[in-house]
């Protein structure tokens, strides 16, 4: 998933993206710094190179915040809490995606829909998982049902487009 992500963004890392590359690597098997970094580099094919000033300091506020824990040999670990966040935002981010792959297919308005809707979300996921840590479970809720709401309007929307289409067909 995240190689297939950065395959499509090219350098452009959007804000919060590292905290959750690190948390997706760290759910495979634990590493050190280094290694997280090689990773990065080795998934995007050399585009996108992070540098130790933004793992480290990452590294350290994952700590603080529970989300990773260090192994006795120098390695992180995702923790629980922090696999419970991971999988927040994989299941956010499979929703999102099989919403747009069903724009993509209404055609040209579905596409500039699409665009629209990407952009969006881009500020809106950018803006959540910068804060999440900050955030009560309330309030991820309450987000994730704003989110959910805004995508049946999509369905909606193409339901209605799809029925025009077979009428003028």
């Amino acid at each position: 998933m995240i190689a297939g992500w950065l395959q499509r963004v090219g350098s452009s890392i959007p804000r919060g993206f590292s905290r959750y590359f690190i948390l997706a690597t760290l759910k495979k098997r634990p590493c050190t710094g280094k290694e997280i970094i090689d990773i990065a580099v080795a998934q995007s094919g050399g585009k996108w190179k992070p540098s130790p000033g933004l793992i480290y300091p990452l590294l350290g506020r994952l700590l603080d915040d529970g989300l990773i824990e260090e192994t006795r040999d120098g390695k992180y670990q995702i923790t629980k809490k922090g696999r419970v966040v991971s999988d927040d935002l994989d299941s956010l981010d499979k929703l999102v995606r099989n919403q747009i792959d069903v724009i993509f297919r209404m055609g040209n308005i579905g596409k500039f829909v699409a665009m629209d809707l990407i952009e969006r979300l881009n500020v809106i996921g950018n803006s959540l998982s910068s804060n999440m840590e900050f955030m009560t479970k309330e309030e991820t809720q309450r987000y994730k049902k704003f989110l959910e709401s805004e995508l049946r309007k999509i369905e909606a929307a193409e339901k209605k487009q799809q029925g025009k289409d077979i009428r003028i067909n």
